[in-house]
């Protein structure tokens, strides 16, 4: 009788204790955590509850927090907006389900989102950083999510110098398809060009030197350029309108050291090659200049399927600028594509050699009209041989561009 009585007995306080476990353990945790509206400076959060409770814990900070060190925030529902975040940032998050006072569940394994950039910013401010172009470290130049990376058929030389073409529309916004030349931008557009070096084009890894970035802004229907000047420890670049020289060394694909005297041009020698009619205007993103193929995709394409660009029903309605190293387009077509992206910003009607020259220049100018063959020797003369005021083009080279010179030479001899 008394080994029956010790056994209900022990039989009775395992159930008991099975009772106390199964109270802890209907406090199930959050499960199903999702992010969404992810902003600047705000995310919300939602989750599914095990327990059909309605308390929740939830616990956040910047990436890598220990539990227990975060923001704690109390929640009466499975959904949350958590507000006041740092700008393109990562944050990580737990949830703790609270079924009683003195019962909650374990926290949920982590979570993780990042928040958006700031917004680019339409205006001149005295740093290039404030501009929010770029996202990291300004020296990397790490494009914003909010520009396009675009590239030209055919580029205008200077001095070598690689550069990095970005536009940054206002969100909500797009450019419309006016004809084969510039788009209609819609105000608070930014354009930028970065200028720089590779220490050595054969190997990118060994870093670079920026030496400027010229901004277009589209203000209240009407452009204004503005032209920044990057420090010495490459940290960022200050607004400048005096321009500069600098020493430039760097060396090049063929592993020959190169050196330049770099010219920034001053705001009003800016001017001079953006002007057309009294006006500011840009010069490379002209639809027929990005109508062609940059990582298997062509660009007018992916600016249409991006909501970027209304208007062009398909690329192929659109005339392509030949790329003037291509030697698969004929010797005329490849000197006019040099010519139009070289010289015709200047060498048509309103711009600045309007009245200095019958020269006109644009890819889309007949031969006849274009005077090329009237001009030939007057051609020859300017490109030739380097002289500061006489040789073309007439800013922005301290040197002959061999390539160049020899392709228009070419060109001029079957005239």
């Amino acid at each position: 009788m008394k080994n029956l009585t010790c056994l209900l007995l022990l039989v009775l306080s395992m159930q008991s204790c099975v009772e106390d476990d199964q109270m802890v353990v209907q406090c199930g945790s959050a499960f199903n955590q999702s992010e969404s509206n992810i902003a600047v400076v705000s995310v919300t959060l939602q989750w599914q509850d095990a327990n059909s409770e309605t308390q929740f814990n939830i616990e956040y900070g910047q990436s890598g927090f220990l539990p227990g060190t975060g923001t704690v925030i109390n929640v009466n529902q499975n959904l949350v907006t958590l507000a006041g975040l740092s700008a393109n940032t990562a944050y990580d998050y737990y949830i703790e389900t609270v079924c009683a006072e003195s019962n909650v569940s374990l926290l949920t394994d982590v979570r993780s989102f990042t928040t958006l950039p700031e917004l680019v910013v339409p205006e001149f401010r005295p740093n290039l950083s404030e501009l929010n172009l770029y996202t990291g470290p300004m020296e990397d130049l790490v494009p914003s999510i909010y520009t396009f990376n675009y590239e030209l058929s055919s580029v205008l030389f200077t001095d070598y110098a690689h550069k990095q073409r970005l536009i940054a529309l206002p969100p909500g916004t797009f450019m419309d398809h006016i004809d084969d030349g510039f788009p209609s931008f819609p105000d608070n557009t930014v354009i930028s060009k970065t200028f720089y070096y590779n220490t050595d084009d054969r190997d990118e890894s060994l870093g670079k030197q920026i030496i400027e970035t010229r901004v277009l802004i589209k203000i209240n229907g009407e452009w204004e350029l503005g032209n920044y000047k990057w420090n010495a420890a490459q940290t960022d670049a200050v607004l400048d309108v005096d321009g500069a020289t600098l020493p430039v060394t760097w060396i090049d694909a063929d592993g020959l050291t190169n050196n330049i005297n770099y010219q920034i041009p001053t705001s009003s020698n800016c001017f001079d090659c953006h002007n057309n009619g009294g006006e500011e205007t840009p010069i490379g993103p002209k639809l027929r200049t990005l109508n062609f193929d940059v990582n298997e995709s062509n660009q007018l394409q992916t600016l249409k399927d991006l909501g970027l660009l209304l208007g062009v029903a398909d690329p192929t309605t659109v005339e392509a600028l030949p790329n003037y190293k291509d030697t698969s387009y004929t010797l005329e077509e490849r000197a006019r594509a040099y010519f139009d992206v070289n010289c015709a910003h200047c060498h048509v009607d309103g711009g600045y050699c309007e009245f200095q020259s019958t020269l006109r220049l644009g890819y889309e100018t007949s031969f006849l009209d274009s005077n090329i063959l009237n001009r030939k020797n007057s051609i020859i003369n300017r490109i030739s041989t380097y002289s500061a005021g006489f040789s073309m083009p007439f800013i922005g080279t301290t040197i002959l561009h061999d390539d160049g010179v020899d392709l228009i030479l070419a060109y001029l001899d079957t005239l």
